[in-house]
């Protein structure tokens, strides 16, 4: 406070400078530079091309923008300065997302188009870029799962509830890297893959520029949702520093962090050069639940006293109640740990970030062009914590001593294990540090022959995420019991954990491409333009082996290894064409099409178009419509991933189940199908205006289909059991889940249709006088009209004759239902003087979810919410900004219950002890008390606060 006083009284005399940049015809320009000469104080146009800047009194504005000329006017004795710029030389440098023929201004496209400025995304107060457009873009989703393993690294995120695979990322219109990460949890974004976009500096992006509908012509694979274009900061006179700070209400979670963007000129102004460095700490926040005694000895403890003839086991009582393993013992165990020293919420992670983006003019046409990226973050997040008692009885040779099934446990032959015992065995919690590597960079050349724009370049790129598991050990050197004929007893061979060690490396997985681009542009009239070009693509995915004690028996515990059988590297290619025609019928009337093709090395051929077309009803309403195919090729991530994987299985505990890939012998044993590529159709239509009083508007409808779409599927069980439960069945997938000691298989396929469909919502309206500052009031929503799937599921032979699907009803939930069926935000902002407010307001509607084990009477709801976040800038000078962020503001935290689907589930909920029991299937006994463990909406941590200082150069 007496910062802010002591700067208040000595800082210089301001004027708050509002207006809009508009070019000839009317139309506001976005992301117009508006600068205070002499100074690096200044601002970006928003969408509608309006702005809002404090400035010394006499100041000179500059307004600037690529394709129009400059101009500078005097700040005399007005504050409202609405400027008009004239086409200048065609310089093409940005041309925005959804076009490959001349470039168009979002109000001018014939397609739905966002864009976001740096000042949006960092108003919001989210440590990183992902989390920034949750709260920006109504239809962009993103979550973190509660128990993180390699997820912790970079969460799924996706557009229009399509999945994360189904978006296309572009740095600078070019295409940026896959992540190496395979999701394989049962979450939002299972089975698929994305550019890891977390990764990017917020402040090294200029904007954002987010097309909302699928352009695979234009683009290629990936673009079935929308495509994404992040254009980065091309500054070459001022920069600034910003320190970064915040915590949770709770006190944990803290977070530091600085960042610097600066630039410069190259060659007597022939060129720029700006960079971006950010180092960031993010501490661990933790957020378990209160484990319920009696579902751990349900699910780790009891056992059937009796053999398979009903005979009483040997030692059964003392299995059943000894006071190592009984719930007396569980009882005991968690008055000392309530929460099982179970960790879940928010892992701890460091991250350093680099970026370069520079440009420079060979001559008068020709101007080479480069950016790059290099990315490093560490990760420590934590798998469910192995408490004493989870090592449930089993049954050793059944039926092979004098027809008796023997069953024996751990803590009999280990008394030591014992925690009433002092100094005894108290469980473990396995850790999962992760490593992840990212770079990308693109060179080029743009020029103009003869009238023709021509663009080359060459992009590569890469992910690489390596693993350390510690705090475990592998369970094939830890109990190896053998019978004992003199005693009648198993006894135990190797002592426990000693003979195992407690650190692993299990491998990790790495992707790369190698892209090559030529585009190629021309107007040709006043009224038609053409565009073409190719685009040449290697990828190499590699799964890197571990060592072998990660992998070998059980692997190590909570994640095993890749085995030298499982990994290898895997490269493909694909090229491709495209040509666009745009053609002006008139002033208002505009039609616009595109073709491409691809060839992929292990598929082959395909062939999507598009078509698209804008009508200015009136000078400020305007309609526009496309309708398109498109295509997503199967990553190579999904065709060649094999693993073993630990799972928490409601009712049963920690099981192992197994990833088949689709080129395997397994696959092969099984009829599955190699995968072929998704194929898509996409409808728009949409109207956009500007209204009186500077209101705005834009609506689309929208309507995909995605035919043959994959997935990872639900586990495939044993065909068979016997009344202990052990699988006898016959056919080739018995086989294979014996042989591999696994409960379970899934695998990837081309097993669903689908359709989504619905409607996205921006209003706006800017420059409201309220006393001596501006408001501005912006309302933007997404509403999902249907996100269901179309016809049957395509299952195997093998799995339909065996009573199962790849597609279960918790399949059919993560697919359609686990995301935010709306999701609204309504934002104000308020500048007066040298303070900036922002109040911003975002609606998480209903979802639903139908948990693996809960029961078919039943289902689960996500209670709608609505997260507050309160922004507070203040100019303390020309060039220091302080800012206070405040999200979550009413410490509003995720929430769910249970609804009945028939009578059955009403009577379920109806029983306290029926309903407790069904909440400790999907809870892992009450772990996860605000959310599940298969996803939510918004964090669990409530409250956040930070708070940053930017210092301009």
């Amino acid at each position: 406070m007496f910062l802010l006083l002591f700067t208040v009284a000595f800082a210089q005399a301001q004027t708050g400078v509002t207006g809009t940049v508009t070019d000839i015809n009317g139309y506001g320009i976005p992301t117009v530079n508006v600068v205070e000469k002499g100074t690096s104080n200044g601002t970006t146009t928003d969408f509608d091309g309006n702005y809002t800047l404090n400035v010394s009194d006499g100041a000179v504005l500059v307004f600037s923008y690529v394709g129009y000329e400059t101009k500078e006017l005097s700040v005399d004795n007005t504050t409202n300065f609405n400027v008009t710029l004239t086409s200048g030389e065609a310089l093409d440098e940005v041309v925005l997302v959804g076009s490959r023929t001349a470039p168009r201004s979002n109000v001018n496209s014939a397609l739905p188009i966002d864009v976001v400025g740096v000042k949006e995304l960092t108003s919001t107060g989210q440590p990183t870029f992902d989390k920034a457009l949750q709260y920006r873009i109504p239809s962009f989703n993103t979550v973190q799962t509660p128990v993180n393993d390699a997820t912790s690294l970079l969460d799924p995120y996706e557009i229009r509830n399509m999945g994360p695979s189904r978006t296309l990322i572009l740095i600078n219109g070019k295409r940026k890297n896959l992540s190496a990460l395979l999701y394989t949890q049962t979450s939002p974004g299972r089975g698929e893959t994305g550019a890891d976009i977390s990764a990017i500096p917020t402040d090294a992006i200029k904007r954002v520029e987010i097309l909302r509908d699928g352009a695979s012509a234009q683009y290629g694979s990936d673009a079935i949702a929308g495509v994404m274009n992040i254009i980065l900061k091309d500054n070459a006179n001022f920069g600034s520093a910003t320190l970064r700070s915040g915590i949770t209400s709770e006190g944990d979670g803290e977070m530091i962090g600085i960042a610097v963007n600066n630039g410069s000129t190259i060659g007597d102004n022939k060129g720029f050069i700006n960079y971006t460095i950010d180092f960031s700490k993010t501490n661990l926040a933790n957020r378990p639940g209160t484990v319920d005694a009696e579902g751990e000895f349900n699910d780790f403890v009891y056992v059937n006293p009796n053999d398979s003839d009903g005979n009483p086991l040997p030692n059964a009582t003392n299995i059943i109640t000894g006071n190592t393993i009984g719930l007396a013992s569980v009882n005991e165990y968690l008055s000392r740990n309530p929460d099982a020293d179970n960790i879940n919420g928010s892992p701890e992670n460091a991250a350093s970030k680099f970026l370069i983006n520079s440009g420079f003019d060979l001559s008068d046409n020709t101007e080479l062009y480069m950016n790059a990226a290099y990315v490093y973050k560490k990760v420590n997040s934590f798998a469910n914590n192995r408490t004493p008692y989870w090592r449930r009885a089993q049954a050793f040779d059944p039926d092979d001593v004098d027809g008796v099934d023997y069953f024996s446990y751990l803590d009999d032959f280990f008394p030591g294990n014992n925690p009433n015992t002092p100094g005894g065995y108290d469980g473990y919690t396995p850790t999962f540090e992760g490593l992840l590597n990212d770079y990308n960079g693109t060179i080029g050349i743009k020029t103009k022959i003869n009238d023709w724009n021509v663009d080359l370049s060459y992009t590569t790129g890469g992910n690489t995420q390596t693993y350390t598991v510690s705090q475990s050990h592998n369970r094939n050197a830890v109990f190896s019991p053998t019978y004992n004929p003199e005693t009648g007893e198993f006894e135990p061979t190797e002592l426990y954990r000693e003979n195992s060690q407690q650190s692993f490396d299990p491998g990790g997985t790495k992707f790369t491409h190698n892209v090559g681009n030529i585009d190629i542009s021309r107007v040709l009239s006043d009224k038609v333009s053409v565009g073409f070009g190719a685009e040449f693509r290697n990828e190499t995915f590699e799964i890197i082996e571990g060592e072998l004690a990660s992998y070998d028996g059980g692997g190590a515990d909570s994640f095993a290894g890749n085995s030298p059988e499982n990994s290898g590297k895997f490269n493909r290619y694909n090229i491709g064409g495209y040509f666009s025609l745009d053609y002006d019928v008139s002033d208002a009337f505009l039609l616009s099409g595109t073709i491409r093709t691809e060839n992929y090395s292990d598929f082959g051929n395909t062939f999507v178009y598009k078509f698209s077309t804008r009508y200015k009803l009136t000078d400020n309403l305007t309609a526009r419509a496309s309708v398109s195919s498109g295509f997503r090729a199967p990553t190579l991530h999904q065709i060649y991933t094999q693993k073993a994987q630990y799972s928490f299985i409601a009712g049963q505990g920690i099981q192992v189940g197994g990833l088949i890939n689709n080129v395997s012998t397994q696959a092969k044993l099984l009829g599955i199908p190699e995968l072929d590529a998704e194929t898509s159709n996409n409808f728009t239509i949409g109207f956009g205006g500007k209204l009186a009083n500077n209101l705005t508007f834009t609506v689309d409808y929208y309507n995909i289909s995605v035919d043959d779409r994959i997935i990872l599927g639900s586990e495939i069980t044993g065909t068979e059991f016997d009344d202990d439960g052990n699988n006898i069945g016959t056919t080739p997938l018995d086989d294979i889940l014996r042989d591999n000691n696994l409960s379970d298989v899934s695998f990837f396929s081309n097993a669903i249709d689908t359709r989504t469909s619905g409607i996205d919502l921006v209003l706006s309206k800017k420059n409201i006088g309220i006393g001596e500052g501006d408001l501005d009031l912006n309302l933007s929503g997404n509403y999902t009209i249907q996100n269901e799937r179309d016809g049957d599921v395509k299952d195997i032979a093998l799995v339909a004759n065996a009573g199962q699907s790849v597609v279960n009803a918790t399949q059919e939930a993560l697919f359609f239902t686990s995301r935010p069926k709306s999701k609204w935000i309504l934002g104000a902002n308020y500048d007066i003087n040298k303070f900036g407010f922002s109040l911003n307001n975002t609606y998480f509607g209903k979802t639903t979810f139908k948990q693996q084990g809960m029961s078919d009477d039943l289902r689960t709801e996500f209670i709608p919410k609505i997260v507050t976040d309160l922004g507070i800038n203040y100019n303390a000078s020309e060039k220091l900004t302080l800012s206070l962020n405040v999200n979550n503001l009413l410490n509003v935290l995720p929430e769910w219950e249970f609804k009945a689907e028939n009578a059955a589930g009403e009577a379920i909920l109806a029983d306290p002890a029926a309903t407790k029991n069904q909440s400790n299937l999907i809870t892992f006994n009450q772990r996860y008390s605000q959310m599940t463990y298969d996803g939510y909406h918004f964090s669990q941590l409530g409250t956040m606060f930070n708070l940053s200082l930017n210092y301009k150069f």
